[in-house]
């Protein structure tokens, strides 16, 4: 009664104190641990594996880890899981123990209702000094850095493992990753995936410890290109530039130190990590950049840049090339050259309503001036438009993708990628259980651009945006699908043995390339020899 006899303007600004006063007791105790809309959703067996999560009555937040425990069951790939182990005892236990639990992401977390999680393994508790530990998940390599994603406004589930996926028999390192259904304290959560997180170890990054000096100093060092968020990085000294070439002044470029950890980091090594970038962009900002031995190729892996390139380019990523860049260098001695990996795409695919993102034309390479119009602060870095400026680059780009389309990117291949996912998150019942928990069909969901009925609508709208992306490249990369296959000496995969071919083989002696369809007399190398027997075919054909 009290407050109903009060103004309305009174009434408002005790509403107003009354959420402020709520939000700072959130903010004292952490975080809530976030459940879905529907709580009563029941899993009795799966043939994901099941995850359990237990948070003991703690408060899971974003910063800090708390201890947790949790089980995981799979009795292998086309059996069964079930969540009562009682009635079914012998169940193949894949890790029961603790680990230390937090949340992670950036938009995956603060615009979605179901949140990613990061967790290592540990011996104890926390509380009682507890250590990580290495474990291997469900297949994957060991390992104490693990990630449990939460696809939520990707209604396909998939984008992020196509992208790992398709990928994955180029570069040298993929994430690896398994779908499972999970359960925390008791409520169903719906499907995640659970996925290496990418970090130094002998099954992801194959990096050392930097030391203090001569080699040891050189690597591994791994970093990431994205916002100012975290509390120690460092600048660029070039801007970005816009499509007409001019550098962007108010725009910076920021490095995240991911490997070694900041703290861990001796005042040398920083200062080496920074001049090494320093020198890799130097070179690529030289009027001479393209010069075989004294530009950036010292500095870079090519097919390594031309990899991530072509899976950024291929999903329209709009947050490609700027955010979640992982780049990293081994040691001198092992290869001086820095390269990437791959991360973070919820969002690609035809999956976003903004910066033009459903669209499936155009490079996302040049989106800078696009970003600037909209007063975007993380550009995309220089490198990107001085790579595609320089001839021998986009040739070597063509030749990849034209090995990619005879291959695990060839419409087949695409169509069967997606179709295995589809199958094994609806053959028991996985996606019908998480579009309960978190029922979206036929709403919007930020970021989508296609609102689907269902999820064989959304699928159907992922393969037909797929198909419309690859034919657009295709006819930009000079790739004619209907072309001959395999066709000896075709080394640029143009679907004829020409002089361009004996060019494009040259190109690669020079820049110590590689490309199998190269290697043109079979016996391991790129040399001279591979000439001859091109221009025998040449003249031959």
């Amino acid at each position: 009664m009290f407050f109903v006899s009060l103004p309305i303007d009174m009434r408002r600004l005790f509403l107003i104190l009354l959420a402020f006063m709520s939000l700072m007791g959130v903010l004292a105790q952490g975080l809530p641990s976030y459940a879905p809309y529907n709580k009563t959703v029941k899993l009795d067996s799966t043939n994901l594996p099941i995850v359990w999560i237990s948070t003991n009555g703690q408060t899971v937040n974003l910063t800090t880890r708390v201890t947790a425990t949790m089980k995981i069951i799979h009795n292998g790939d086309g059996r069964l899981n079930y969540t009562d182990t009682t009635a079914h005892p012998g169940q193949h236990v894949e890790y029961d123990g603790y680990v230390g639990l937090r949340y992670r992401g950036n938009s995956s977390y603060d615009r979605s209702l179901k949140k990613p999680y990061s967790f290592r393994p540990i011996d104890r508790p926390l509380e009682d000094g507890g250590s990580w530990k290495k474990v291997s998940l469900l297949g994957m390599g060991k390992d104490s850095k693990w990630i449990l994603l939460a696809p939520y406004n990707d209604k396909s589930l998939m984008r992020d493992m196509l992208a790992f996926e398709f990928a994955r028999p180029w570069m040298e390192y993929s994430p690896d990753g398994r779908y499972c259904e999970v359960l925390v304290d008791g409520v169903y959560y719906g499907i995640f995936v659970l996925v290496e997180q990418v970090s130094e170890g002998k099954s992801r990054l194959n990096l050392k410890d930097p030391g203090g000096e001569g080699d040891e100093l050189t690597g591994g060092y791994l970093l990431e290109i994205d916002r100012k968020d975290e509390d120690h990085y460092f600048v660029s000294k070039y801007k970005p530039l816009r499509n007409d070439g001019s550098r962007v002044g108010i725009r910076y470029i920021i490095f995240q130190y991911k490997f070694p950890d900041y703290e861990d980091m001796t005042p040398d090594q920083l200062a080496y990590i920074k001049s090494a970038v320093d020198r890799m962009e130097d070179a690529l900002a030289a009027d001479d950049y393209c010069n075989p031995e004294t530009g950036y190729r010292r500095y870079l892996d090519v097919m390594s840049f031309i990899d991530y390139q072509l899976a950024q380019e291929l999903s329209h990523n709009v947050d490609g090339y700027r955010l979640s860049c992982k780049i990293y260098k081994n040691r001198d001695s092992v290869d001086p050259r820095f390269k990437l990996v791959l991360w973070d795409f919820n969002i690609a695919y035809g999956n976003v309503n903004y910066y033009e993102g459903w669209y499936t034309e155009g490079w996302i390479y040049q989106y800078n001036d696009l970003l600037v119009a909209h007063t975007i602060e993380n550009l995309i870095p220089f490198w990107w438009r001085q790579l595609n400026n320089d001839p021998q680059y986009v040739a070597q780009l063509k030749q990849r993708w034209a090995q990619y389309r005879r291959s695990n990117l060839s419409d087949e291949a695409v169509e069967a990628k997606i179709d295995s996912i589809y199958n094994l998150l609806t053959v028991g019942g996985a996606e019908q259980r998480n579009s309960l928990a978190y029922p979206r069909w036929g709403s919007y969901v930020w970021p989508n651009y296609y609102i689907a009925a269902d999820y064989a609508d959304e699928i159907a709208y992922l393969k037909s945006w797929l198909r419309d992306r690859i034919e657009w490249m295709d006819e930009q990369l000079g790739f004619d699908p209907d072309a001959p296959q395999d066709i000896p000496g075709d080394v640029n995969g143009d679907g004829e043995v020409n002089i361009a071919d004996v060019n494009a083989v040259i190109d690669l002696i020079l820049t110590g390339g590689y490309l199998p369809a190269a290697d043109v007399n079979g016996d391991g190398e790129i040399n001279i020899a591979d000439v001859n027997a091109l221009i025998d075919l040449v003249i031959s054909s």
